[in-house]
C-alpha cells in the first residue's frame, strides 16, 4: 500500500502538481475550520460505504454538500447502502477511519472500489483531500486531479447531489 510520501512521490511521476498543509488532525467535516478558510479550493468530504450486495463506494463531495443516502442508490444504481467498516477500509484503500480520501483509490489498483464525484468537485478549480493521513490537506487543481485518475485507470461517476443525478 502506498503512504504519503509514496503519494508524493506519485504525483511527482505524473507530474501532478499538489500542495500540501500540516495541521492537527481531522476526523470529520466541520473540524478544523481554522486552518480551511486559509487555503484555496474546494473542501471534501468522505464517505466508505458498501452496498447490500458487497460493492464497495467511495463518495467524494464538496463539504457542504448534503448526501441523501436513502436515494442515493436508485441514482449510482447500487443495492442499500451502510458505512463500510474500518478494517475493510483498511485492506480496500489502505487508509484509517477520518483519514478517506479519493487520493486513497492508488491503493486500489484492482478496482473493487466504484468512486462517485460530486459534480461541484468535477467543476471546481483545486479540490482539497487528505493525503492518506488526516493529519494533512494535499490540493490539486482539476486538471490535477483528472490527471490522478487517468493515471490509476478511474472514471468517476459524477452526481449532481442538489439534482440527484448522475451527470
Amino acid at each position: 500500500m502506498i503512504d504519503r510520501d509514496g503519494l508524493t512521490a506519485f504525483f511527482k511521476t505524473h507530474d501532478i502538481d499538489a500542495s500540501t498543509v500540516d495541521h492537527p488532525a481531522v476526523f470529520r467535516v466541520g473540524e478544523g475550520d481554522e486552518f480551511k478558510a486559509s487555503m484555496p479550493g474546494t473542501h471534501t468530504k468522505n464517505l466508505f460505504l458498501k452496498d447490500a450486495k458487497g460493492q464497495i463506494w467511495l463518495i467524494s463531495a464538496r463539504d457542504t454538500t448534503q448526501i441523501d443516502l436513502k436515494r442515493l442508490p436508485t441514482v449510482i444504481g447500487s443495492a442499500r447502502l451502510s458505512f463500510g467498516s474500518g478494517e475493510l477500509l483498511e485492506t480496500t484503500l489502505g487508509v484509517t477511519p477520518g483519514s478517506v480520501t479519493a487520493f486513497a483509490l492508488v491503493n486500489d489498483p484492482t478496482h473493487q472500489v466504484r468512486f462517485v464525484l460530486d459534480a461541484a468537485l468535477w467543476s471546481a478549480d483545486a479540490v482539497n483531500f487528505h493525503p492518506l493521513i488526516n493529519t494533512a490537506t494535499t490540493a490539486v487543481s482539476q486538471a490535477g486531479l483528472r490527471r490522478f485518475l487517468e493515471a490509476i485507470g478511474v472514471m468517476p461517476t459524477i452526481v449532481d447531489f442538489e439534482a440527484m443525478a448522475v451527470v
